[in-house]
């Protein structure tokens, strides 16, 4: 039985997410962390401006959103256009590697989003139990 460690060499793949130094794990942070998730979700709609986008992730602050977007359009999955007009206007788009992610993330919201109910009764059998105890 072979380990993903394994599986991964067996591919010659030169990044390793399992390994605590791989660059590969900042970049799976900043895509799976629930502001960089919601903001690829909101931004695989097309592209938005900063205000657009905080209106559109509810709950984060102007703060977080920046930094998600940085961080983000560091790791090449997001694109900021600034025009030069008065008031500047900023928008942000997904970059081709950016929509390829966020895809493969809309499919996963899109799979939680349906399972819900399972969940919810999941939670309220686990719920129950505990608090029988």
């Amino acid at each position: 039985m072979s380990t993903m460690h394994e599986h991964a060499e067996e591919k010659d793949l030169p990044f390793d997410v399992f390994a605590r130094a791989c660059p590969s794990r900042v970049t799976l942070e900043h895509v799976t962390g629930r502001w960089g998730a919601l903001t690829l979700g909101a931004l695989h709609e097309g592209s938005l401006r900063f205000n657009e986008l905080r209106r559109r992730v509810d709950g984060v602050s102007e703060k977080m959103l920046s930094q998600t977007l940085q961080a983000l359009e560091r790791d090449g999955l997001v694109h900021r256009e600034a025009q030069p007009t008065n008031p500047p206007r900023v928008d942000y788009e997904l970059t081709p590697i950016g929509r390829e992610v966020a895809t493969r993330l809309i499919s996963l919201i899109q799979f939680v989003e349906g399972r819900m109910g399972d969940v919810l009764a999941a939670r309220e059998r686990y719920d129950t139990t505990r608090g029988a105890r």
